[in-house]
């Protein structure tokens, strides 16, 4: 029989561990899947992007006065979500393992970004992503640990991809500037897919466009605030404050390069998860 007392102490309980939940998705540390390892230096493919790269010139608008790219979900046509599906068929049927790294490297980043907006668009309309809840476990916040994709017979989920493979395998910071979580804390979403031949030069544009952003990184008087990517990925850059700070150094235009070589002590972090609409 419950009792009144037992009812309280179970409403208690339960009050606690919604307390408990963060704020914020707490970053995974890296941690390699070794069976993505397997590459092919010496291979030529070329994985076709085309279809992603129509959907992006379509939809993506890059000269929005905030400085971050939207994207026009509400006017996504039922062709164009049925082309994004195809797409992201055709790249499961990719066999990974026989490309070479830096056409992989395009490959998961292309993945990551296609599947996301995906996701938004399949429940949408969402104020942000964090309300997608399909990941698995009862108090699951977001899309991110939902297996939805096959490939070479794996099943993955967005955070298989930047947490077990992007980031152990290419060990490159920079990828944090490609990968688009449909928010307007995020970094960018790229105009154009990744590929072999622009991976370098999107990575470095990224990363100089999100460090000179005020969303990446500001002054307020005499306090730094910075993205929270860089208090949840800290171990990515340098493992220390003064690691992100060296790392923030090395993209930072004039005069803001020259602040934060002056700059002592800590930063502060936010992040904006509102649906990059």
């Amino acid at each position: 029989m419950i009792t009144a007392r037992s009812l309280w102490l179970a409403l208690l309980a339960a009050g606690l561990l919604l307390m408990a939940v963060p704020d914020a998705p707490a970053a995974p540390r890296p941690e390699l899947w070794p069976r993505w390892q397997a590459h092919d230096p010496a291979s030529n493919q070329r994985v076709n992007h085309a279809a992603w790269g129509g959907f992006l010139k379509r939809y993506l608008v890059t000269d929005h006065p905030s400085g971050i790219h939207r994207l026009r979900y509400r006017e996504v046509s039922e062709e164009d979500r049925q082309g994004l599906a195809s797409y992201l068929e055709h790249l499961q049927q990719v066999a990974v393992s026989t490309l070479n790294r830096e056409e992989q490297k395009a490959y998961w980043i292309n993945l990551y970004n296609a599947l996301t907006v995906k996701v938004v668009l399949d429940h949408y309309p969402v104020d942000s992503i964090r309300d997608i809840d399909i990941s698995p476990g009862f108090f699951s916040d977001g899309p991110w640990d939902a297996q939805l994709l096959l490939i070479e017979g794996e099943r993955l989920s967005l955070n298989d991809i930047e947490h077990r493979i992007l980031r152990p395998v290419f060990v490159d910071n920079r990828v944090h500037y490609a990968l688009n979580c449909a928010s307007l804390g995020c970094p960018n979403l790229q105009p154009r897919p990744f590929s072999a031949a622009n991976l370098e030069r999107l990575l470095e544009e990224g990363a100089r466009a999100y460090v000179n952003h005020p969303r990446g990184v500001r002054l307020e008087g005499e306090r730094l605030v910075v993205s929270s990517i860089y208090e949840w990925f800290q171990v990515d850059f340098g493992g220390s404050v003064q690691g992100v700070l060296q790392h923030l150094i090395g993209f930072a235009d004039p005069p803001l390069g020259e602040r934060l070589r002056d700059h002592s002590g800590g930063f502060a972090d936010d992040y904006d998860w509102a649906l990059n609409e």
